[in-house]
């Protein structure tokens, strides 16, 4: 599946509402993201069209931003949707691609509801708890993400699957109109290769269906191969992939 690129931007715009960031700037269709540093689609710039200037003027403006905010600066660039001249001018600027990531698609297929599955509005602490459990040398990255899940506009869901009383795994879905993206997958180490992550994603995707969504959309980096399985196996198909633009070795601003 090779969505058009009209297609590529819209769902460019719905995936940037659904995990929004701290701070935002726009240069024209630019979209400019700061948060803490750690996820980089709500640290990063989205050039969603045109910037209203030369490229090589709008990338100074991100630069100057960016550093203003004591981060790197950082470009997500989506496959079959940039500007040619863009990437030849970052290129010339010393930036290179890295972080290869797949937006996979699917239909909505709802499902019976799981009863060991309980489904929130809000984030609670067990949902936070377990989130986090996996980051624990990196309890800044950690809270950036949650702080950005709290801010997902509703309707949303935050789901957690329970195993003999204990947390075991959780997801997150945003729906907006006929889309919905899934998010902040979390599986506790002891209870990998059990079929849960599989288990939440359905009970999120089926709550997307009763909120109206018919397509749900996510985002893997394309060396996360056990992932992708799942979500091909749950009938997910790649629509595009995207890669961040950085200089490497750069300084902070």
């Amino acid at each position: 599946m090779n969505l058009p690129a009209s297609e590529i931007m819209l769902l460019e715009h719905i995936a940037a509402r659904a995990w929004p960031a701290a701070r935002e700037r726009r240069i024209g269709d630019w979209r400019l993201f700061a948060t803490s540093g750690f996820s980089n689609r709500i640290n990063a710039c989205w050039p969603l069209g045109d910037p209203g200037r030369l490229p090589a003027t709008a990338i100074g403006e991100v630069e100057t931003w960016y550093a203003d905010h004591g981060l790197r600066p950082l470009f997500k660039l989506a496959d079959g949707a940039v500007d040619p001249v863009l990437v030849e001018t970052l290129g010339l600027r010393g930036y290179r691609a890295r972080t290869e990531t797949i937006t996979m698609v699917a239909p909505l297929c709802p499902r019976d509801a799981d009863p060991n599955i309980a489904l929130n509005d809000a984030l609670d602490a067990t949902f936070r708890i377990l989130f986090a459990s996996g980051r624990a040398a990196h309890a800044r990255d950690a809270k950036e993400r949650l702080d950005t899940l709290a801010r997902i506009p509703t309707p949303r869901a935050f789901a957690c699957l329970s195993v003999e009383n204990q947390a075991a795994a959780v997801g997150a879905v945003a729906v907006a109109g006929a889309w919905a993206g899934v998010a902040a997958m979390r599986t506790a180490p002891s209870q990998l290769r059990r079929g849960l992550a599989r288990r939440v994603l359905r009970a999120l995707t089926t709550f997307a269906a009763t909120r109206g969504a018919t397509t749900a959309y996510l985002q893997v980096e394309a060396d996360n191969a056990p992932a992708i399985a799942l979500y091909a196996d749950e009938g997910f198909k790649e629509a595009y992939r995207y890669r961040y633009w950085d200089r490497p070795g750069g300084k902070f601003g």
